[in-house]
């Protein structure tokens, strides 16, 4: 990706830092491995459009931080080194069900209330010092209560935004939100919502060179209407047909708090000896993603490949184990944007999506104030991707 502004150079806002708050400390340590070594070429190369200033090239990007945790449950965060002037970057897993804190009574393991505690603590921190804040936050802290259902539901994702735009925080970046709507709580805010589609899709065809991307072999296909949107961006970047699952629902009643479901009715064209993308906007407990396979698989559909940016698993791995070996989904291919724990990495269904180059390379943009357009709206890259794959002639998708 190369600057929209040719032949001027471009002033970075500041010198990057990067805290990670995540269980993922990996992940965060190989952004900042990637935009070292990408930052380097380019200058080694004299091929960079950025203005070389104190800070720019670095051999590590992180910030060193520790958050403190008293055994009444309270804590306080504290920098090592300073971020003055910095453009800093935190890089947060407010979902991660992995780190446990030492309380009175034992182990609490930590919720994500408690982990946007600890990021409020953070942004706190860098008020006043740093340059400029960015909060990178993959999967977003109460995403699925964007919008009041009724006049006694709290807005818990709009106050989180609001909350972080009032203590300063510039830009906010999530990954494929469950709404997009979230954004319009803080039309002030910077908000970036990139797309984790052509990495997702890319992963499963080097995996799995015998799907077809042609409409007599392979159909997109929806669990419910709610991702119809979604399916369609799939849809319309591999030039397959599209299936979707309508849930008639019984609105007269409610169900552990949800109308139940009367009828599970497929709407699209037939799908028998046809492989199926299934696509959805993250796996939770996994029964959306099984009942769909299960019932696609009643309606003739060859082999099925999962798909989604976030795998949660909140009830396990046990009934996708079942699924794989009764030849219900073939694969479930998600992003290593949040925390996945060696029970999940180790299942033979399971396919990692690296998202880290593209992290490392919005950070890389945003810290000049560079367009990002391109790079987050990856929907012709995945167009001609899959066009130089049907002509055989696969590209390096990194090779920016």
């Amino acid at each position: 990706m190369t600057s929209s502004y040719s032949g001027i150079k471009l002033e970075p806002i500041g010198p990057i830092g990067i805290i990670g708050h995540t269980a993922n400390k990996e992940f965060v340590k190989n952004v900042s491995r990637i935009l070292s070594e990408k930052r380097h070429i380019r200058f080694d190369n004299n091929v960079s459009p950025y203005v070389n200033r104190p800070g720019y090239l670095r051999s590590d990007y992180i910030i060193d931080t520790d958050l403190v945790r008293f055994q009444t449950g309270e804590g306080k965060m504290v920098m090592s080194e300073s971020v003055r002037g910095h453009d800093v970057f935190i890089i947060t897993d407010c979902v991660s069900p992995n780190i446990r804190i030492k309380l009175l009574d034992g182990e609490h393991i930590m919720s994500p209330d408690d982990h946007y505690r600890d990021l409020l603590r953070i942004v706190s921190t860098c008020v006043g010092k740093a340059r400029r804040i960015n909060v990178i936050m993959p999967f977003v802290y109460e995403g699925r209560t964007e919008t009041r259902q009724n006049l006694r539901a709290s807005l818990d994702c709009a106050a989180m935004l609001r909350q972080l735009y009032d203590l300063g925080v510039s830009n906010f970046i999530c990954f494929d939100p469950h709404d997009e709507r979230i954004q319009n709580s803080v039309p002030l805010m910077g908000i970036e919502m990139p797309k984790s589609q052509y990495k997702l899709t890319t992963t499963l065809l080097s995996n799995f060179g015998s799907l077809k991307i042609d409409k007599e072999s392979t159909v997109v296909v929806s669990p419910d209407e709610m991702g119809v949107s979604r399916a369609i961006s799939y849809s319309s970047a591999l030039s397959l047909p599209l299936g979707i699952f309508y849930r008639d629902r019984d609105y007269s009643c409610k169900v552990d708090g949800e109308h139940p479901i009367k009828s599970y009715r497929f709407l699209g064209d037939d799908i028998t000896g046809k492989d199926i993308i299934l696509i959805d906007d993250m796996i939770n407990s996994g029964s959306t993603m099984l009942r769909t396979a299960n019932k696609l698989k009643s309606l003739g559909a060859k082999d099925i490949y999962c798909i989604s940016p976030f795998g949660l698993f909140t009830e396990g791995t046990k009934r996708f184990d079942e699924a794989y070996a009764e030849g219900v989904i073939k694969a479930v291919v998600c992003t290593n944007l949040i925390y996945r724990d060696d029970d999940v990495l180790s299942r033979e269904w399971y396919y990692d999506a690296d998202m880290v180059p593209y992290v490392a390379r919005i950070i890389d943009g945003l810290n000049v104030d560079e367009s990002v357009y391109d790079l987050i709206n990856s929907t012709s890259r995945l167009s001609e991707f899959v066009k130089q794959l049907r002509i055989g002639e696969i590209f390096d998708e990194f090779n920016e």
